[in-house]
């Protein structure tokens, strides 16, 4: 990647994607946050710049710089996306750590963030603005849809399915052949030994509904 980057939202993930950038040295230009008491402090040595959709550094995206979504929320990280796309035809870069595992033959889209020690095995598909924490496996033939979060340690087993917008916590095992539906919720450390219907939370091991 060439050109620096612009990423919107400057807490928490915003921290996450500007130390991955970072470490593969692209220069990340400033950071956008709605939160007006952030405005013009620093967030390790990066300012914050102004608002989400301030024209006035949104309209350089494309030529001059490329632009990453880190906003906390997904349904605000949905909004924001929609807004680049429409109105700046500009579509946000993937964050992928240095320090990654990710094979030539697994499948990614676009705006996914994929933290330090994650592993992407070979013909695994991450669709678009994922969020794969530290140290987790996504095994071969996996599949996650657009929005899905992977916590820290996770394991997602081979030919495992991840509908949208669903989440996995830290250290939980999804076995392999598993399906877990749209926007469905899987505990910290449970493991999954049956498909999660969409909307349902699951705890503990073995998994189950709560």
């Amino acid at each position: 990647m060439q050109n620096p980057v612009i990423i919107l939202g400057a807490q928490k993930l915003g921290t996450a994607a500007l130390d991955i950038f970072q470490s593969n040295n692209v220069i990340v230009y400033c950071f956008l946050d709605d939160e007006v008491k952030l405005h013009q402090t620093e967030v390790n040595n990066i300012t914050v710049m102004g608002t989400t959709d301030d024209p006035e550094f949104l309209k350089i995206l494309g030529k001059k710089c490329e632009v990453f979504v880190a906003a906390e929320e997904t349904a605000t990280r949905k909004s924001l996306i929609n807004l680049l796309k429409d109105e700046y035809q500009a579509t946000p870069v993937n964050a992928i750590h240095k320090f990654t595992a990710v094979s030539e033959n697994a499948w990614l889209g676009h705006g996914n963030l994929i933290n330090a020690g994650a592993v992407i095995n070979a013909n695994a598909r991450i669709n678009n603005y994922c969020i794969i924490q530290s140290r987790a496996l996504i095994e071969s033939g996996a599949e996650l849809a657009d929005f899905v979060q992977v916590g820290a340690g996770a394991i997602v087993s081979a030919d495992v399915t991840v509908e949208e917008g669903a989440f996995i916590g830290a250290g939980a095992v999804i076995v392999a052949g598993i399906k877990i539906g749209k926007k469905a919720r899987v505990g910290a450390g449970a493991v999954v030994v049956a498909d999660v219907p969409a909307n349902q939370t699951v705890f503990g091991n073995p998994a189950q509904k709560v």
